[in-house]
């Protein structure tokens, strides 16, 4: 049964609080826990390796590596995380403990909004379905939003590694902005409700209007070589399937937990586990050629997707290698698809293991958001105990029209190396996710 919820319920849910905030200290250059199983390894270190996807293009990624000590920072608080993020560089930034912002939703309420007023401004049957909402409360509203914005979304430069201390650092609430930078490094770290306080409201977007949230957990903007590896992407006790709908559609205060636009270039997403979440991974955010055309080169490698609900990734544009990723879809309840075909897309989608449950439709793992082919090969299906080879495009096809063509026009030369998908369910449940690197 979907629940309601007044304005105190929503503020309730949302609270994002934290203790007193603590200035960044330096850390050490060598950290005995960074490593996610104790082993001594140093994460703020470390470099992708040679090859390991798109990010490895060109001069690769490096992140803050070759950071001297003092520019070394071990953080505890949303206030020592912003101001390591905005001191010189190049930065190893290690983040100890959960790190969420110390002023709930409450606190950012301006201009006289409110959730019950907003609806009653705005419902269709008052305000119609034709027009984008105007006046004192979307103005409220806007402005609200605005100071939450100011709060949470965080700029990350270049030249910077931000690496979760043992399994269990956290980030609540905070969107790490990789805004027009180059050479970025986040791994094992848990990203956790990254909610909006004031969703929009669009009567306009599709047939029965449409609540937009703001924030990702990592948003990647116009910046290249960026590897994010190794972190886990949850909506915590606030997920995505307990909002209430409003209008009739559901009040959607999530957006993104991975999302790469804006001519954004040469990415590689490995080992990540992506959990209980509605829009997952959009790669390019426009039809409009101009500034992605040529760009979002993306690898997306060793991912596990869990009852994740679409956009696992949706692209437009790029070149991006899907490989070696574990989709699991339990049920059919929300799931819309895996791989968003958009315009301009060159999917290459290879030796990924979907494991599905018997009412989800393997036709629906392809959507054509006005792309025109897709590679596949070596992908397999498990439903109930049987794995057995998939063809993505055939299957597609069979169900709907137009064709999808089955040659993305690029083959990938930029990978590690390719493992059977018969072994990816194991090696990625595994291994993916915060506190499991080795």
């Amino acid at each position: 049964m979907k629940r309601t919820a007044t304005l105190t319920a929503l503020l309730s849910l949302a609270a994002l609080a934290a203790p007193p905030a603590l200035a960044a200290v330096p850390g050490p250059a060598a950290p005995a826990t960074a490593s996610g199983h104790g082993h001594g390894a140093d994460l703020g270190r470390q470099t992708l390796p040679g090859g390991d996807g798109w990010a490895a293009e060109g001069t690769g990624t490096t992140g803050g590596a070759a950071a001297p000590v003092g520019n070394v920072h071990t953080v505890t608080t949303r206030a020592g995380l912003a101001a390591a993020l905005a001191s010189p560089g190049p930065r190893i930034i290690y983040v100890s403990g959960t790190i969420e912002p110390d002023r709930t939703c409450a606190d950012y309420v301006t201009g006289g909004y409110s959730l019950e007023a907003y609806l009653s401004a705005y419902d269709p049957a008052v305000w119609g379905r034709d027009t984008e909402p105007s006046g004192p409360q979307e103005e409220a509203r806007a402005a609200s939003a605005a100071r939450q914005t100011a709060d949470i979304k965080l700029k990350v430069p270049s030249d910077t590694t931000i690496v979760g201390l043992g399994g269990n650092a956290v980030i609540r609430g905070v969107n790490l902005h990789v805004d027009k930078a180059d050479n970025v490094i986040i791994r094992n770290i848990t990203f956790e409700d990254t909610a909006d306080c004031f969703p929009q409201w669009d009567p306009t977007d599709g047939d029965e209007g449409n609540w937009n949230s703001l924030y990702d957990s990592i948003s990647v903007t116009g910046s290249t070589h960026v590897w994010a590896d190794h972190n886990t992407f949850t909506d915590g006790d606030n997920p995505d399937s307990g909002q209430p709908l409003y209008f009739g559609r559901p009040y959607q205060v999530h957006d993104g937990q991975l999302d790469i636009t804006s001519g954004s270039n040469y990415v590689t997403a490995s080992w990540n586990r992506f959990t209980d979440h509605d829009k997952t991974m959009l790669i390019g955010s426009t039809n409009n050629p101009a500034t992605d055309s040529g760009k979002l080169k993306v690898t997306v490698h060793h991912n596990h997707f869990r009852n994740t609900l679409q956009r696992l990734p949706r692209v437009r544009f790029g070149q991006v290698h899907v490989y070696n990723n574990h989709y699991e879809v339990p049920s059919d309840s929300g799931f819309e698809y895996a791989l968003g075909v958009g315009v301009g897309s060159q999917i290459f989608a290879e030796n990924n293991f979907f494991r599905l449950g018997r009412a989800v439709n393997p036709a629906s793992l392809l959507h054509d958001w006005g792309g025109t082919a897709l590679t596949a090969r070596g992908n397999v299906l498990r439903v109930g105990g049987k794995v057995s080879p998939i063809d993505l495009v055939a299957v597609y096809n069979a169900a709907h029209d137009p064709d999808l063509g089955s040659d993305a026009g690029w083959t990938p030369t930029l990978h590690t190396g390719i493992d059977p998908a018969e072994s990816v369910r194991l090696s990625v449940s595994q291994r993916a996710g915060a506190g499991r690197v080795r």
